[in-house]
């Protein structure tokens, strides 16, 4: 009220803080930051989608039509996924078969000139079991400086390991 009796146009203090706040659901198209991941339905502020991640394309309106297309996609994604495990299960049945077998210059002593490398092992695989491993993903458990047997690890991610013997014998 005013000091006069009468009331303001407003009606009061608080007047208009009665809206409710919006909210819609949407499909992320790629990795937000403290929001989720690619191809996660996330619920947010209307204004927040509207206004930021539908035009920056980070998302898409959470439509039937959407989800529907989010359902294919995930079902491919799990297809693909399926394959390549498949994929890396034969990988590693085919590495711990037998032992990669790595030739190396050696002195009158039996002690190899410098090292055996994941680069020679990489290159020993693609070659004797036909699979191209990335150098970066196989982990050596001791520095090979002597003709034996080793222990090594190829580390294909997502918890898929393989441990495999590397023999290593005199050029």
């Amino acid at each position: 009220m005013l000091r006069n009796g009468r009331q303001s146009a407003g009606g009061g203090l608080g007047a208009g803080n009665t809206k409710k706040r919006i909210i819609m659901q949407i499909i992320l198209i790629q990795d937000v930051n403290n929001l989720g991941g690619a191809n996660e339905v996330v619920t947010v502020k209307n204004g927040y989608a509207r206004n930021f991640l539908i035009p920056s394309k980070m998302a898409i309106e959470a439509s039937p039509s959407n989800m529907k297309q989010l359902e294919e996609r995930l079902k491919q994604i799990k297809k693909k996924e399926d394959a390549m495990l498949a994929q890396i299960n034969k990988v590693i049945e085919v590495l711990k078969e037998s032992p990669v077998k790595v030739a190396a210059k050696v002195g009158t002593s039996g002690k190899i000139f410098g090292s055996v490398t994941t680069v020679q092992i990489a290159r020993a695989i693609r070659d004797q079991k036909g699979f191209e491993i990335d150098r970066r993903k196989i982990n050596l458990l001791d520095e090979i400086k002597e003709l034996g047997t080793f222990k090594a690890k190829v580390d294909f991610g997502g918890g898929n390991e393989a441990d495999f013997d590397v023999e290593v014998g005199a050029e």
